[in-house]
């Protein structure tokens, strides 16, 4: 059975797979599941690599799971796309390569329309983007982008700079967006060429790190032009060193900043751009 393929699941990790799709349990072992790996194997090498996928999308199971799989792998590969991305996007979402085969291919070809390099990651993570959109509510996400002022053409760009920027949903799209304008106060077409702004968490990230900004801004011991961009983008570790550890012992409120314990009112003046 499949449980006893090699390297195999640890009984803790079946559990969690069998409570989570107690499904496979009513699932014929002789007809779908032996059939499923098999071709799963044939398709991705390995067991290491089947039993990747079933643990990340036990769905696989169901009955026209791997077929869909062979028609999405055959169009990916027949576009240039290499193996080794091919099998990226399964690990990153397997889900986005057992949809149908004709809406997996639209979105494909209309990625390749935008300029997408089948050689690159990009091309992989545009895909899944695309896969998590039906075309309303991609269109209602480009409608958030636009409301704060953004073109379709900015939209597009900032899209193909960082794919998952379209994977976002619409409230948080608006979220982001009105923090970095209204509380930020920065252009909008600027946000369009760093999109990977976005992808961080509001709550957990930015705004303890601009409420450190603030305080420092306030004791004058950084300059009031410093780039909250930069800022934003700073490994943590680095954050850390540059930011808090380095003035903690001045301004030992910059600690309790970073811990989001200080409410954050707004810069002093528009962040630097660069």
């Amino acid at each position: 059975m499949i449980l006893n393929l090699k390297p195999g699941l640890p009984d803790l990790e079946i559990t969690k797979l069998l409570s989570a799709s107690s499904y496979v349990l009513q699932t014929s072992l002789e007809k779908q599941i032996i059939p499923c790996v098999q071709e799963l194997r044939r398709i991705l090498g390995t067991d290491e690599n089947v039993l990747r996928v079933i643990k990340a999308r036990c769905a696989v199971f169901r009955t026209d799971a791997v077929h869909k799989l062979q028609i999405n792998f055959a169009t990916l590969i027949s576009h240039g796309v290499p193996q080794s991305l091919v099998f990226k996007l399964f690990f990153l979402r397997t889900r986005s390569v057992i949809m149908c085969g004709r809406r997996f291919r639209e979105n494909v070809c209309e990625v390749i329309k935008l300029g997408f390099d089948p050689n690159n990651l990009k091309f992989v993570l545009a895909v899944v983007s695309m896969t998590l959109n039906s075309k309303r509510l991609w269109e209602q996400k480009v409608e958030a982008y636009r409301s704060f002022g953004l073109s379709e053409g900015e939209i597009y760009a900032a899209f193909k700079r960082q794919p998952m920027c379209m994977a976002l949903s619409e409230k948080k799209i608006k979220k982001m967006m009105g923090f970095f304008v209204n509380k930020l106060k920065m252009n909008p077409s600027r946000i369009s060429k760093r999109p990977t702004l976005l992808l961080h968490s509001l709550e957990k990230r930015i705004i303890p790190r601009c409420s450190v900004l603030q305080l420092l801004m306030l004791k004058g011991l950084i300059k009031e032009d410093s780039s909250i961009v930069y800022m934003v983008e700073m490994a943590e570790k680095e954050f850390m060193l540059k930011f808090v550890s380095k003035y903690q012992t001045e301004v030992p409120d910059v600690v309790r900043a970073h811990q989001g314990k200080i409410e954050f009112q707004g810069l002093l003046v528009a962040p630097m751009e660069t």
